[in-house]
């Protein structure tokens, strides 16, 4: 299967925490970093995710933020640190490659966005990313 999302992170399940509807799930990434996902019960299930399992994390690019520092008392589980390898800026937006410990990561903002936050190509950013807006694959 060939799929639109650009962020494949590979990684392996470390926990698996199940709620009645939603389940918690952390992820080692092969570069180091952790992730966690929040997906619903039912394909927690469905996945057969127990510690151990081999997945990919997946999240669009839209759902990328980005922060030029590491941000305290925010909700956002996932911040990973990198460095922008490619910054394209269209008329209205911004295409924002990362490299993260080992894996790239894209991130779609705004132009203003990218704009203010003053990026460049070298600069260190943190890649911001809901725990719920990681979607989870299996082999």
């Amino acid at each position: 299967m060939t799929l639109s999302i650009r962020n494949q992170l590979p990684g392996t399940v470390t926990a698996v925490q199940p709620g009645e509807v939603m389940t918690i799930v952390k992820i080692h990434l092969d570069g180091g970093q952790d992730v966690t996902a929040v997906i619903t019960s039912e394909a927690a299930g469905q996945l057969a995710l127990a510690p151990g399992t081999t997945v990919r994390a997946l999240v669009k690019s839209t759902e990328v933020s980005l922060a030029t520092s590491r941000v305290d008392g925010l909700s956002i589980r996932n911040q990973l640190p990198g460095t922008i390898t490619r910054l394209t800026t269209g008329t209205a937006m911004a295409s924002v490659k990362i490299t993260v410990d080992g894996a790239e990561l894209t991130a779609a903002i705004t132009k203003e966005a990218a704009a203010d936050l003053g990026l460049f190509v070298g600069s260190d950013v943190i890649a911001l990313i809901k725990s719920t807006e990681v979607s989870l694959a299996t082999a």
